[in-house]
């Protein structure tokens, strides 16, 4: 099982690589699935500003091409003093993947700043098993 400190580092590092020439601020997300297996993503902007694509997006993605479908955890990293929490959208694309339980980690340069389950953060939610008939 991969450790806090290294998902944070792939957070980090994915932060640090991401293309962001009109909000100039970068996002990372690193996911650990329920297998063990590491993904990770950043935000990436263009002209047509904010069609951009979300750093918990490109993570989520990644994960997919690799075949897994379930995220244990995710780590979301940001500058700034405030929370830097996943959006409306990216809430509900982490929601496809997650379990009530999946922790959503939120992150600054000291480290984890704070954490919640998929529930807290998107309660109420409409998922797959809202198709089943």
């Amino acid at each position: 099982m991969k450790q806090s400190t290294e998902l944070l580092e792939m957070a980090t590092e994915a932060m640090n690589k991401a293309y962001v020439p009109y909000s100039r601020f970068q996002v990372g997300a690193a996911i650990l699935t329920a297998n063990g297996q590491v993904y990770s993503g950043c935000n990436v902007e263009n002209a047509a500003f904010p069609e951009g694509t979300c750093a918990e997006a490109g993570a989520i993605a990644s994960m997919v091409l690799g075949g897994e479908t379930q995220i244990k955890d995710i780590y979301v990293i940001g500058n700034g003093d405030a929370l830097v929490t996943p959006c409306g959208g990216c809430r509900q694309k982490i929601r496809e993947f997650a379990s009530a339980d999946t922790q959503i980690h939120i992150c600054g340069a000291e480290g984890v700043r704070k954490s919640f389950t998929m529930n807290e953060l998107l309660p109420y939610s409409f998922g797959p098993e809202n198709l089943e008939q």
